[in-house]
């Protein structure tokens, strides 16, 4: 189980009376919900109540249990929370008065409603994945069954296209035997003077003469009824064959994208490409076949037309031929598809990479003439310029290289694609900017295209426009224009102008794409009170229904946070990016409460016990964690300086927690150790330092001015007091403001060389 973020999971992934079957009245579900983080961060799996060795620590969590509850029923203060304290209250003794001689009984009792809770979750998840797959499933079914029934269908037009064919040629026979029997009546007519049995002959010749124009006509009739129904079922055909490629291309290939889009931001459920590769291809086989019958409808017009009109048909015959042709182009066009973006943060001179690939390339046999694909760089204006048109002209608004590379087929994978491994952006032209733009604020895409021809008739010209791309040209530009990104990938509409988004969007919207984008990056989502907290920062405001607000652009990403020289998204993208980086197992694992307020923080934890600590995000550095933890007296608790990237890139989190003992339990009560501990990159206690190539090896650790630290003499005395002087510097105690100003203190790195060590007296002090 996640802890932390187990309830909401549990809430999210299960209906009311699912959950409330894992409680009864021994258990109160209202007491495992306000008590969440305390039950969630318990090492609950690693909790055995019939090992003598844990009998210790399960009464002490007994008594914390029964305190949290308490503490929670004293803290209902309102009208409406009265019935609630007193059903606290009531349970608090009930667990004293049944419990606390045998504590572990309600340890065990806990375990299994907290086993059940992560079992039915997973099996929710496993549900879910199930029914993502069956609906996959279910839908390739379904393409597929109506694939089948064209099929069946183009079968059965060409049993009829053979039958015509059949009798084409018997008419051509009857037809012929017709004429000979004219031409051989002509002569004997010329000739009747001569031949005494003439007239004889020439009335026999003018009855068969009268018996072949009569089978003539009756097969004449025949036929063109046969055409006409031939006629009627190749548009049946197409008829069965539209609502399908509408399905292809306007759902699952338009999903799909959107879908792709939407990975840039980290979702995870994408709809398989191949899988949509063999509708196409059999899709384009079944337009073919039809094309092809069509054309025979259209020789069987001309082959006939010689001898009897036939009303209509060439005008019919030549709208579905074009039918067939738009179909088809609009597949081919609409299947040459980027399987690889560009990166949507892109930076001037560095190797960038991309693939497309042509669907139902292999079916036409395009690879036998080398395609050639063409890629560049067009702004805005261009991008709409060529969807306007329909087709590329040539824009470029900038000098990409290595831009062009020939289609390669791929017969195992049934791929022709182009990859292209080492294109690089040199040069790019910027439009003006007004008001508070930035280039930052400028979206481009790039753009591929080919040319190729089907047989030695259709030409096609493909192309298609990758997602909108952010170019830089320093590092320092990462940020604001990722928010640019994230924004667009969150928040385009499909069909959209480019690169249109909205300028306000509804929080929970930008909840879901934060949550999306940082559980992504970090490998664990963010809770709801992480949420709301986020919400707060957003919207610079504090106890409101966020649900029924919107986000502006500018508040996201332009305006600067109160007091703050960066706006939220830079204070969002540099925690996202220091948890990635350097804190991703401990946040993975729930060790780091992150999302809180400084002043909350401290006062919760003045509540427990001395040495209790939790990890919080910085408000006033960017990227920064800090320490806050409780310290001797009730009112005190303290905030370490936050730990930068930096810090942490050259002694990790974990050791730098190790290094300061006086921090004993990660919040509410799990042991230091416990939390961090497989995260550790040495023993505690170093005796002997590491030689490499004759010299010794120094060993930075962290130390706080004033306190206990891991600097020791070499027969192992602490040189340290374990509780801050007076004369350094003062804590004042909580108040009831938001931002409580209380002394941050200042780690140093110290070189731990076996000698005496000398600390450094300085210290800071600031508002985080």
């Amino acid at each position: 189980m996640s802890p932390i973020t187990a309830w909401e999971k549990l809430q999210q992934n299960l209906q009311g009376e699912d959950i409330q079957q894992l409680y009864n009245d021994h258990f109160p579900i209202e007491v495992r919900q306000l008590l969440s983080p305390w039950f969630e961060t318990k090492a609950w799996t690693e909790i055995d109540p019939d090992n003598l060795e844990h009998e210790g620590y399960i009464k002490g969590l007994f008594v914390s249990f029964v305190d949290e509850i308490v503490s929670k029923a004293n803290s209902m203060v309102t009208n409406e929370q009265f019935v609630s304290k007193l059903k606290l209250i009531d349970t608090a003794k009930l667990y004293k008065d049944k419990y606390s001689q045998n504590p572990k009984e309600l340890i065990r009792v806990i375990k299994k409603c907290l086993e059940s809770e992560s079992l039915l979750v997973q099996q929710n998840n496993s549900l879910m994945e199930i029914n993502v797959k069956t609906s996959q499933e279910m839908e390739n079914i379904e393409i597929m069954q109506q694939m089948e029934l064209i099929s069946n269908h183009i079968t059965h037009t060409n049993e009829i296209r053979m039958t015509i064919q059949s009798d084409i040629d018997s008419f051509n026979m009857l037809y012929s035997e017709s004429a000979k029997c004219t031409q051989h009546l002509q002569q004997m007519r010329n000739q009747r003077m001569n031949i005494p049995q003439g007239p004889e002959i020439e009335r026999k010749l003018k009855q068969e003469k009268e018996l072949y124009e009569g089978q003539l006509k009756t097969q004449s009739l025949s036929l063109n009824n046969a055409l006409c129904v031939y006629i009627n079922k190749l548009n049946e055909s197409l008829n069965l064959l539209s609502p399908v490629q509408a399905h292809i291309i306007d759902k699952a290939l338009i999903q799909w994208k959107r879908e792709q889009q939407l990975a840039g931001n980290g979702y995870k459920y994408m709809k398989d490409i191949d899988v949509i590769q063999t509708w196409c291809e059999k899709l384009c086989d079944l337009i073919w076949i039809t094309r092809s019958q069509i054309k025979e409808a259209d020789r069987f017009r001309v082959n006939l037309g010689r001898y009897f009109e036939l009303p209509q048909s060439c005008e019919i015959i030549n709208t579905l031929l074009d039918m067939t042709t738009q179909y088809l182009s609009s597949l081919v066009a609409s299947t040459f598809v980027i399987i690889t973006q560009p990166p949507q943060v892109l930076k001037t001179n560095t190797r960038f990479v991309a693939e497309v690939r042509l669907l139902i390339g292999g079916k036409l046999n395009i690879h036998m003439t080398s395609p050639v694909v063409k890629v560049s760089i067009v702004s805005e204006t261009q991008a709409n310029q060529i969807i306007g048109r329909n087709k590329p002209d040539g824009e470029s608004c900038g000098e990409i290289l290595n831009c062009t590379g020939k289609m390669e087929y791929q017969p195992v994978q049934r791929h022709l694609s182009t990859n292209f491994r080492s294109m690089q952006l040199k040069k790019i032209k910027r439009t003006e900017k007004k008001g508070t733009e930035s280039v930052m604020d400028e979206k481009f895409s790039i753009l591929f295209s080919s040319k190729f021809f089907i047989g030695n008739e259709l030409q096609f010209e493909v192309w298609n426009l990758s997602l909108p791309v952010v170019v830089i040209v320093h590092g320092n530009q990462d940020p604001h224009a990722w928010a640019t990104v994230t924004w667009d990938n969150a928040f385009a509409e499909p069909g959209r102008v480019p690169f249109n988004v909205p300028d306000k969007v509804p929080w929970r919207n930008v909840a879901e794409a934060l949550n999306m984008k940082f559980s992504a990056a970090t490998g664990r989502g963010l809770s709801e009170e992480s949420l709301t907290f986020l919400a707060e920062k957003a919207f610079r405001m504090q106890n409101m229904d966020f649900n029924h607000m919107v986000l502006s652009w500018s508040q996201f990403c332009k305006e600067p946070l109160p007091q703050r020289s960066f706006t939220f998204w830079e204070w969002f993208y540099a925690v996202m990016k220091i948890t990635r980086e350097h804190l991703k197992g401990p946040w993975t694992d729930g060790a780091i409460m992150g999302f809180i307020r400084k002043s909350d923080a401290e006062e919760m934890l003045t509540r427990y016990a001395t040495g209790t600590f939790l990890l919080r995000f910085s408000d006033s550095e960017l990227g920064g964690l800090t320490v806050a933890w409780a310290g001797s007296n009730d009112s005190d608790a303290y905030s370490l300086h936050p730990f930068s990237a930096k810090d942490l890139s050259i002694r990790n989190l974990a050791d730098r927690l190790l290094d300061l003992p006086y921090l004993t339990k990660l919040y509410p009560d799990i042991d230091k150790n416990q939390a961090f501990g497989k995260y550790y990159t040495q023993p505690q206690n170093i005796s002997t330092p590491v030689t490499s190539n004759g010299y010794l090896k120094p060993l930075l650790v962290t130390h706080v001015p004033g306190w206990g630290g891991p600097g020791t003499n070499c027969q192992g005395m602490n040189s340290y007091p374990n509780t801050p002087q007076n004369h350094m510097f003062h804590v004042n105690s909580p108040g009831n403001c938001s931002i409580r100003e209380t002394s941050s203190v200042h780690s140093e790195p110290v070189t731990n060389t076996c000698e005496k060590y000398r600390p450094g007296s300085f210290f800071s002090t600031a508002i985080l």
